[in-house]
């Protein structure tokens, strides 16, 4: 949730806040807001406090103060939530690459589930069940035939269901963008500094391990800084835009173990590249491709247009459920394949295919849906915007021996309606846009074309719950909501959604 939707009706008469900066104060935590900031309330005024959780209350130190909210600093916990735990990783409080960590594992996805029930309600202002205005009480979150949920003769609500988690929610990230720079100040001011970046900018905190990411990845990382002090390889200014290695890159097959490791560097010279590739080779088991990506834009981006194969394949494997993917150095992939697993089987089981159907998958990517559909449906459309990941799509279609798939570049609220006029009507449309969600001309193509069902991949609850209230304004019928954990430990909520025609 933003910080206007914490505010108070007190708050939006009020001409002054109660609050200063450098103010020091004690702070009632009442909720988790979308960054994972703990919400504060101080005299009915909204502070942002990293570190604090719901039912805590806090001594914190005013930052800063804008009229409706402001951001505070936890200085102590005076209260702890029985959620609370001791986070593993030594740099959480530094690095912003988790949320978190600090929040009991069980209590994390609970706070997912109703991250996706408040925007559903609040946002999409749709009935789920359960909740006020909904259909049953508490315990009607748990799955139940719909027919039954219908008996009552009340059109039954949104059944969100809660967040399929992780046995072990470590170490699954396989893939890892590693920047590397220097220390800006302080005792190791000019040295050399690979880590991710603290939260909301863009300084470096140096770390030689993540507990998140792949263990292979750690290693990588680790013998690339080694390699780079013993080559004097000067790393990458951003401020001066001076200076060769931007970015480390791995990708790691998890169930083949092969890796990649792409080395992004700040124009096309890489110092003793040869002798670079011969380290990582002899030092990284399971390595099968080394790349160079040129990146000379004075950019936050991490991947410029060129990349080149220094030793090995341009591609590495790797398998989710039984399809093998090929993965190139700028492909997108799935970071979670046990996770993916459980998203794409659900999709598949909200479609509801039986073999006769035609179903149109939009952002497809690399296909990595598409071609789960495949298995069961008659026919299956795939449409992306941009050109490498169709090539790769097609690539992983050949290598898998399935050829009931038709892949098309292009903005999906353009090819679809074109599909259109050629006459392809589909019974299933599959959409897993950005976190924009769906442009306004497809959710407009998608209620003309009338589906028979709608499966609504969604890696951001907010703009799901607008698309769905566009959807059911369109005459479907929202049936069935699941949150499913692809990021653990961080604020990251994956759903997917049955939307159905409502005849």
């Amino acid at each position: 949730m933003n910080g206007e939707a914490y505010m108070t009706e007190t708050q939006e008469t009020r001409t002054a806040p109660p609050v200063e900066k450098n103010d020091e104060v004690l702070a009632d935590i009442v909720g988790i807001s979308h960054d994972g900031d703990g919400v504060g309330r101080v005299d009915g005024f909204t502070l942002f406090i990293r570190g604090a959780l719901p039912g805590e209350r806090v001594r914190a130190k005013v930052l800063k103060v804008k009229k409706q909210y402001g951001y505070a600093k936890l200085l102590e916990v005076l209260e702890a939530s029985p959620d609370r735990v001791e986070a593993p990783c030594p740099v959480f409080r530094q690095c912003g690459g988790c949320q978190l960590q600090h929040l009991d594992y069980a209590a994390q996805l609970a706070w997912k589930r109703r991250s996706v029930v408040d925007a559903l309600t609040r946002i999409g202002k749709l009935r789920v069940e359960g909740e006020p205005g909904g259909t049953g009480g508490e315990e009607s979150t748990d799955a139940q035939p719909l027919s039954a949920r219908e008996s009552s003769g009340v059109a039954p609500g949104i059944l969100v269901h809660p967040t399929i988690g992780m046995d072990e929610p470590w170490r699954y990230r396989n893939k890892s963008q590693v920047p590397f720079g220097y220390f800006r100040e302080g005792a190791k001011k000019g040295q050399l500094a690979a880590g991710f970046y603290a939260q909301g900018s863009h300084r470096i905190i140096d770390m030689d391990s993540c507990l998140i990411q792949h263990e292979v990845s750690d290693r990588v990382v680790a013998r690339v800084k080694e390699i780079v002090r013993q080559l004097d390889i000067p790393a990458y200014d951003e401020e001066r835009h001076e200076g060769v290695l931007r970015h480390v890159v791995v990708k790691v097959g998890v169930r083949t173990g092969e890796v990649m490791v792409v080395l992004v560097t700040n124009g096309p010279h890489l110092p003793k590249r040869d002798l670079v590739v011969q380290d990582i080779r002899a030092r990284i088991p399971g390595v099968a491709s080394i790349c160079q990506n040129i990146n000379s834009a004075r950019t936050n981006v991490i991947f410029g247009p060129e990349t080149k194969v220094l030793w090995g394949r341009e591609v590495i494997y790797d398998y989710i459920g039984d399809i093998r993917f090929a993965i190139s150095a700028r492909s997108f992939y799935q970071v979670n394949p046990v996770q993916t697993k459980v998203l794409y089987d659900k999709a598949l089981e909200y479609a509801g295919l039986t073999g006769e159907e035609t179903v149109i998958d939009a952002y497809c990517g690399i296909g990595t849906i598409s071609l789960f559909l495949a298995q069961r449906a008659k026919k299956v459309y795939g449409v992306e915007i941009v050109p490498e990941a169709i090539a790769d799509a097609r690539r992983n279609a050949e290598l898998n021996g399935i050829t009931n798939v038709e892949f098309a570049v292009g903005k999906a609220e353009e090819v679809i309606p074109e599909w259109k006029r050629q006459g392809i009507t589909p019974d299933v449309i599959v959409v897993d846009p950005p976190r924009k969600g769906c442009d306004p001309a497809l959710i407009d193509t998608i209620i003309a074309m009338r589906p028979r069902r709608v499966v609504y991949v969604s890696c951001n609850p907010a703009t799901l719950a607008r698309d769905l209230r566009i959807l059911e304004d369109g005459g479907f019928r929202t049936v069935e909501a699941q949150p499913v954990d692809m990021f653990p430990h961080t604020v990251h909520v994956e759903c997917v959604a049955f939307v159905e025609i409502d005849y």
